[in-house]
């Protein structure tokens, strides 16, 4: 259920695990209110790291595009797939092992940084081997990956994103050419670095906790993110609260519909909500209503409908009613539910 704070939220977490694309940026433009708000999170302490799913950007490539938003970036607060996989990897072998890559140069510099030898051919007999997003990637390398773990090699991901958007269109991720080697030698990976796995969350406390800092603690790290599948998800595994934004793919019918492990600790419209105390919202089932601060969500015979206040607290009323409504084994989807829109910039 939504959680409330008396304090902005950038002064009552220390991390801040922010996603990218349709947080901090869609493609090449930067979000609104996203710089500012991540600079004004800093100004009260907070420290920012970047979380990201895709394993061929390098780091100081996105700090780069991050600085042409007016924002101060270091390369090590930018965290990969391919970062978290190789460390992951580097604690499975023996120093200086042998292990095939699959993927960007990005990956394989990371798997390289770690210590380890990295190879190309299962011939080498490999003791592990890590597979990435590439989109140069031909059978015959599918395959060679395929014959290293069918030989022992254990085997690791750095996501499992089915699906990648292009401009174009829609298009196989990383996780549909897994799906291949998985077919071919009926072996899972052992573990995959990306979200929703919390993997990504836990290295970003670790890589934070560099020249002498102290490790941040999971209840005082906030994972923020637009996905609730990948990055809300990902908080719920590992125990951090969330805050989920609507300038990236989650809309209000998904959040009220959303099962347990999908559900946010706060929401917001926009990163202006990191910097704003998040408000109470008081639940009272004998009435069946939600009340936040000026909104309500009230059930009225087989629909649901939201009153008074903005659109956000309107959201956050109607989420609590029926994520309760929801975990008391009703069917919420027998109600018509609000359609609430939350205007950009609201």
């Amino acid at each position: 259920m939504l959680k409330a704070t008396s304090a902005p939220l950038s002064e009552t977490y220390r991390l801040a695990l922010l996603d990218l694309d349709g947080v901090v940026y869609r493609g090449k433009n930067p979000v609104e209110h996203a710089s500012a708000s991540i600079r004004k999170a800093q100004a009260h302490g907070m420290t920012i790291e970047y979380t990201t799913n895709n394993s061929s950007r390098m780091q100081q490539v996105v700090a780069d595009q991050l600085r042409g938003f007016d924002l101060d970036v270091e390369p090590w607060q930018v965290i990969t797939s391919s970062v978290v996989a190789a460390r992951m990897v580097a604690r499975a072998v023996e120093p200086g092992a042998d292990v095939l890559v699959l993927g960007a140069e990005h990956l394989r510099e990371e798997v390289a940084r770690q210590g380890l030898h990295v190879v190309d051919d299962a011939q080498a007999h490999p003791q592990a081997a890590i597979q990435g997003w590439y989109p140069e990637m031909t059978w015959s390398m599918m395959a060679n990956m395929a014959y290293a773990v069918e030989a022992g090699a254990k085997y690791f991901v750095t996501n499992r994103d089915l699906t990648i958007p292009r401009e174009l269109g829609i298009a196989p991720g990383c996780g549909s050419m897994i799906r291949a080697v998985i077919a071919a030698t009926g072996v899972e990976p052992i573990a995959s670095a990306g979200k929703p796995e919390s993997a990504m969350y836990d290295e970003a406390r670790m890589l934070a906790a560099h020249d002498g800092e102290d490790l941040v603690p999971v209840e005082s790290s906030l994972a923020i993110g637009d996905r609730l599948d990948t990055d809300i998800e990902a908080g719920n595994r590992g125990g951090y609260d969330s805050l989920v934004v609507l300038t990236g793919v989650t809309d209000a019918t998904m959040l009220m519909t959303a099962p347990i492990a999908l559900r946010p600790t706060y929401i917001a419209a926009d990163l202006r909500g990191l910097n704003e105390p998040q408000p109470q919202v008081d639940l009272d089932m004998d009435r069946r209503v939600a009340t936040c601060r000026e909104a309500r969500a009230v059930v009225s015979e087989q629909s649901v409908v939201v009153q008074g206040g903005d659109a956000v607290d309107q959201l956050r009323a109607a989420c609590q009613l029926l994520w309760h409504m929801a975990d008391s084994g009703i069917d919420i989807m027998q109600f018509t539910l609000p359609r609430i829109d939350v205007p950009a910039g609201e």
